[in-house]
């Protein structure tokens, strides 16, 4: 049990975060799967894991709440022993121009996307073991600049900038802090309420002409977390296929 990394994945529930809990999983870490209310999805991403010889657990946790999140760190200490990667995943989307966006939608979008990836940072900081890595999403959006994302993008350069700056902030700790940025990635909240030319255009847009996977965005955050990641420290990679 010394020897196994332990790693809390927000989002885990469903999409990217999914992908990478089960990615982690695969690779022999331990992991909290964590979510904000979808207690039988998350139960399916610990069943698939311990299914495959891994091991998992589900804790609800609203991110931007800090005895939830603290009790989510306790959970992992006290189930696996520790905390050696934390990889934040979950966000909230809102689309809209920004003269037509209602300012509670707002709020409520930077309470999870912004002070939700504060207060892990926090956590994060505060406990995560010597050799760890932390992880959090962005998007390739705050660099596309694609209409009606105005909100979405402005949280997430808030999310690069305090992950550059906790890269410096955790100097002579051994702990490794950058964000993934992706691009266009066929999850059902980027698939929904799109129609079939829009998705097929979004598609053509990287050289590489088609939508990244969820599968995609967890090898990248595999690598951050993992070995061969270590000389890469304070970074935003933009995982898009070449899109920007």
């Amino acid at each position: 049990m010394s020897n196994q990394r332990v790693a809390i994945v927000t989002g885990a529930s469903r999409g990217i975060g999914r992908a990478i809990a089960t990615t982690l999983a695969a690779s022999g870490q331990a992991v909290v799967v964590g979510y904000a209310g979808d207690h039988a999805a998350a139960e399916q991403v610990v069943e698939e894991i311990t299914a495959a010889g891994g091991q998992a657990v589900a804790v609800q946790a609203d991110i931007a709440d800090e005895d939830a999140v603290a009790g989510m760190f306790d959970t992992a200490q006290r189930s696996f022993g520790g905390v050696d990667v934390v990889v934040n995943s979950a966000g909230r989307l809102s689309l809209s121009p920004i003269a037509d966006l209602a300012l509670a939608d707002l709020d409520a979008l930077h309470r999870t996307n912004i002070r939700g990836t504060f207060v892990m940072a926090r956590e994060a900081a505060r406990r995560i073991r010597p050799g760890g890595a932390i992880v959090m999403l962005s998007t390739s959006i705050v660099g596309l600049q694609f209409p009606g994302y105005g909100a979405y993008a402005a949280s997430k350069g808030a999310v690069e900038a305090m992950t550059l700056i906790l890269a410096r902030e955790m100097r002579g700790r051994d702990v490794t802090v950058n964000a993934v940025a992706p691009g266009p990635t066929a999850t059902d909240l980027f698939l929904d309420g799109k129609d079939q030319a829009t998705i097929e255009h979004l598609a053509k847009q990287p050289p590489l002409e088609r939508l990244g996977t969820p599968a995609d965005i967890a090898e990248v955050v595999a690598f951050l977390t993992g070995p061969g990641g270590r000389w890469v420290n304070g970074q935003v990679v933009r995982a898009n296929g070449g899109i920007i």
